[in-house]
């Protein structure tokens, strides 16, 4: 297995997860020292500014919480690194490329990876891809292309696969779940959405609510709500159980558990209605005070048309026609006819001259409300329980569309106007604070203090926790989930601010643990679907064909379920009227070799499943 990738933090954890789940060998080509894409952290004096803040919350409580427990990967051992500054013909020789089983390409650049995949596939052909690719539809295209090469070539595209991933994609939806605590966890590939939730038992000694199944028994009890929960791999405490039986769940009362209470088909969305397009409801397009006055206007109208029919005694309708002519200022002057009519006519005539800046007032707050449409939105008065997103970068702009899927409330705040998630923001209508978050007055420019849930995954752990400390500094109870590089430094960060904050939910996580399973799945030539993360663990959903596993053919259902490794949690069915995902099973149907299956599955039983040989479980 070859990984080459300027993100150390993704092509270092994806080694040592090929290494350490897998038993795999890896050769990892990065760039020479200091000609990195990307330092951790924004560099030296962002570290410098992260001890110091780091430094002045632990003094604050007295406490001190430096004792991480380290990445894993000297367990698993260091693998082979090969150092080039280009992924050229040269580079990828020098890895092994013409004798590599699969390759991963996970550097931040998408142009990169596409020159470096077409070189590896040029020198060896039968080599599976991995690529990380922000851009969905160039990623849709680009694998269409190799597959379809393949085919050409004579080569069997079992093997010789291409597999297109975003890491932003895969870990945006663990994060939107974890600033909204409460709101189910969710798995969103390919229109497939897969919902868990966490149940708390209702008294210490009762045992949480079942949903469909139940996916992992948590640390966390009726007495301890938050659990034992850190960072990725924050040591201590009773862990998650993943993928218990009937009889662990029934033998652990005041346990929270993880439970798949609902899943459902994600299509496509309804037609946009008039004016969707440009984001503007129509009951928008004119203020308050000019639609009281078209309603006074109206009433006007109709007292004159009623008054004309008592005092003529005509018809409804010709005298509303009289009345609008007299408005109009198009009738005859009424110079022979009663006192009555003289008097309306009189009447008609002044409440036509209103009609005309009436007329004007609504076109000109129409053409304003359009010239708005395209503008960044300020966060309304009265807004209150939304989610502060700070950052829209690459992962914020997903985890700003997957909140905006769950129709959450969300109040952006980033740096850069022309960063990329402001158009999404944008075309969303999604409220949005331009400024520096470091700067006073901007988190509260977003309603900070009564929000439901700080969400800071800017690429700097800097402005993360300054923005978590200042926010925290505003509101203590406020929910704060952190998206921080170095996960030792995430724990100590996560310890401190639960002693500081003992009321309050506090949450870190790392965007290379969450998408580094599904990398390291893919290269292992199987459909992911998605990383669930469970605390400091991780569980891996993934689309399986019968046929291709002898521990799945021919068995029950409930002979299939190993606890603690894997389950099914979906079937697709090789004959039947009706097509698409079962997600009720029966425990007693056989799989037959035709069928697919949806598997929920830790890393260590999916390396099992797929026949390779794992390593057994860090303790």
């Amino acid at each position: 297995m070859v990984v080459c990738g300027g993100d150390e933090a993704l092509a270092h954890r994806l080694a040592a997860e090929l290494r350490g789940v897998y038993g795999q060998q890896v050769v990892l080509v990065v760039p020479p020292a200091g000609a990195g894409e990307r330092a951790p952290s924004n560099a030296l004096t962002g570290r410098a500014r992260t001890t110091a803040l780091i430094g002045r919350i632990t003094a604050a409580v007295s406490r001190t919480a430096v004792n991480g427990s380290g990445d894993g990967e000297s367990e698993s051992g260091v693998p082979q690194t090969v150092e080039a500054a280009e992924i050229g013909d040269d580079a990828l020789v020098d890895a092994g490329i013409p004798q590599a089983g699969a390759l991963a390409l996970v550097h931040d650049d998408d142009e990169t990876n596409i020159r470096a995949a077409l070189a590896a596939r040029r020198l060896n052909p039968r080599l599976r891809l991995v690529i990380r690719l922000y851009n969905r539809k160039l990623g849709q295209h680009l694998e269409e292309l190799l597959d379809q090469a393949a085919a050409v070539a004579g080569l069997d595209t079992t093997d010789a696969t291409v597999t297109v991933l975003s890491d932003a994609d895969t870990a945006a939806p663990a994060l939107a779940a974890t600033a909204v605590a409460g709101t189910s966890k969710v798995v969103h590939a390919d229109g497939l959405l897969l919902r868990a939730v966490e149940r708390t038992p209702p008294e210490p000694g009762d045992v949480a609510p079942r949903g469909l199944a139940t996916l992992a028994l948590l640390s966390a009890t009726a007495n301890d709500p938050a659990g034992a929960e850190g960072s990725d791999e924050s040591g201590g405490g009773a862990g998650p159980l993943l993928l218990p039986d009937d009889d662990a769940v029934a033998a652990a009362p005041g346990r929270g558990a993880l439970v798949l209470e609902a899943v459902s088909y994600s299509g496509s969305a309804p037609p946009p209605g008039f004016l969707a397009g440009r984001g503007v409801p129509l009951r928008q397009l004119f203020s308050r005070r000019l639609r009281w006055s078209v309603a006074g206007f109206a009433a006007a109208v109709l007292g004159l048309a009623i008054a004309s029919i008592v005092t003529s005694g005509g018809s409804p309708l010709h005298a509303t026609y009289l009345t609008l002519l007299d408005l109009f200022s198009i009738n005859d002057p009424a110079t022979e006819g009663p006192m009555s009519r003289q008097i309306l006519q009189l009447l008609a005539g002044l409440i036509g001259l209103l009609l005309l800046p009436i007329l004007f007032a609504a076109v000109l707050e129409a053409l304003g409300t359009f010239r708005s449409a395209s503008s960044l939105r300020r966060p309304p008065r009265g807004l209150s329980g939304h989610v502060v997103l700070l950052g829209l970068g690459k992962i914020g702009t997903r985890v700003l569309a997957r909140l905006r899927e769950l129709d959450i409330p969300v109040v952006c705040v980033e740096a850069d106007p022309e960063a990329r998630g402001i158009s999404l923001a944008r075309r969303l209508r999604v409220p949005t604070v331009i400024g520096d978050v470091t700067e006073e007055g901007v988190l509260e420019a977003a309603k900070i203090q009564r929000a439901h849930a700080l969400l800071a995954v800017t690429s700097a752990d800097t402005i993360n926790l300054e923005a978590a400390l200042y926010a925290r500094s505003v509101k203590p109870d406020l929910r704060v989930a952190l998206r921080l590089y170095d996960d030792a430094f995430a724990t100590a960060v996560y310890r401190t601010l639960r002693a500081a904050h003992p009321g309050a939910l506090t949450r870190s996580r790392s965007v290379s643990t969450l998408a580094a399973p599904a990398f390291a799945g893919a290269m292992m030539g199987r459909q992911i679907l998605g990383a669930l993360p469970v605390e400091r663990s991780v569980l891996l959903f993934a689309a399986l064909d019968v046929s291709l596993q002898p521990q799945l053919t021919g068995r029950r259902i409930a002979e299939v379920f190993r606890p603690g490794a894997w389950r099914v949690v979906a079937l697709e069915r090789s004959s039947g009227a009706e097509s698409g995902l079962e997600w009720d099973l029966d425990p007693e149907y056989a799989l037959r070799p035709q069928d697919r299956v949806v598997l929920a599955a830790t890393r260590q039983g999916l390396a099992e499943l797929l026949g390779r040989r794992p390593l057994p479980a860090r303790s």
